[in-house]
């Protein structure tokens, strides 16, 4: 059309769709890269870095030009304590689960030479993907076609070849999009529900003496720690009389569930039946704690007792609801099924899940299904 029917409009307006067409590009491009560094830079995961410690010092020289942002949190020894202290050192690779769940690590990055065996390092590779701990592994070119896996993608630093091991399914755009469901919807949900939750606030402090609101310590994305907020549905000195009910625990494993609990209180039995103690989670969704659907949020003592395979479930951020809530609740008797499907939603998450999951656990609460 340009170059056989040279009318003056269309040559303009294919001057004009070039023009706008490399405009639109480069706004893109500006953009996407200021969403990407204020992401990263907001809750940048916490990154422990293996190696030479010479080739990270090269290796952190090119990460800092890039939009890519981690929290230094130390260095891992491969072997003693060297005369000269370097850097943060945590520790060193003998004790790695350790020094992940004290550190509350998200990657560890294992910066490896060319002449390195990669063997070596499989045995910690595995312990990392075991726990839910996303491994980067700086390497040779030459030596990075012995690690590729189903789980693993490649991509680069400066001059460095970077080989990313992962067990979770979101990606940086996907968690932008999941959070961004959770602000609008959780923050929505607050203010049409605040007459509910005054309410409640009003029949608990009627119905029995102290606060409205329970606090709890619980433990959120790879050991960080945080307070969980729910109504108060027990009497005020609930956590101290637990070690006198621990034999009538009806759960198989770390959790302590009892059906007819003589602690809850008369408003507790009807908030809890209803799901309306739940409610003030929405303001640990708004506070970036919890995610509206995840994992069930453990208390400390439980993760005292994870196994390291069991680590990996707290790999993401908790949740309101999850495929625990929607697939029996209570009525689930056994800590390994919880864990199940806690992994079974790390490993096949998609934003349809989730929204999948919300809708049911509408139906769940209006059939008030496994709720006690």
């Amino acid at each position: 059309m340009y170059v056989y029917n040279p009318h003056q409009s269309i040559r303009e307006f294919h001057i004009m769709f070039l023009v706008l067409s490399y405009v639109a590009i480069c706004v893109n491009m500006v953009i996407s890269r200021f969403l990407q560094m204020t992401f990263t830079t907001y809750r940048a995961p916490r990154a422990a870095f293996v190696g030479n410690f010479d080739e990270y010092e090269k290796f952190n020289y090119f990460l800092n030009k890039t939009s890519v942002k981690v929290e230094e949190i130390g260095y891992i020894l491969e072997g003693d304590m060297p005369a000269n202290r370097i850097f943060n050192v945590l520790g060193t690779l003998a004790g790695l689960e350790d020094i992940i769940k004290k550190y509350e690590i998200d990657q560890v990055f294992f910066i490896i030479h060319s002449d390195d065996n990669i063997e070596r390092i499989q045995e910690y590779i595995d312990i990392c993907l075991e726990m839910g701990v996303t491994v980067k592994v700086v390497m040779d070119v030459a030596y990075s076609r012995r690690m590729n896996r189903s789980d693993s993608y490649v991509s680069s630093v400066g001059t460095y070849p970077l080989i990313t091991y992962h067990t979770i399914a979101l990606n940086s755009y996907e968690q932008v999009l999941k959070r961004g469901m959770d602000l609008m919807v959780s923050i929505t949900a607050a203010i049409v529900l605040l007459p509910l939750m005054l309410i409640t606030c009003l029949a608990i402090k009627l119905d029995s003496p102290g606060p409205v609101i329970f606090k709890q310590k619980r433990v959120g994305q790879n050991g960080r720690m945080f307070e969980i907020f729910k109504f108060r549905s027990m009497c005020e000195d609930a956590e101290s009389l637990k070690h006198e009910l621990e034999s009538q625990n009806e759960m198989e494993g770390l959790m302590f569930k009892i059906k007819d609990d003589p602690r809850i209180t008369r408003v507790g039995k009807f908030i809890r039946k209803t799901s309306i103690d739940e409610l003030p989670q929405l303001f640990n969704v708004i506070r970036g704690e919890m995610s509206l659907v995840g994992t069930r949020p453990p208390t400390t003592e439980e993760v005292s007792g994870y196994k390291r395979s069991q680590w990996r479930r707290i790999s993401i951020k908790p949740g309101i609801t999850g495929l625990w809530q929607i697939s029996g609740r209570n009525d689930i008797k056994s800590f390994d099924e919880v864990v199940e499907l806690d992994l079974k939603y790390i490993d096949n998450w998609t934003i349809w899940s989730d929204l999948e999951i919300l809708f049911k656990t509408v139906g769940v609460l209006i059939k008030r299904k496994g709720a006690y």
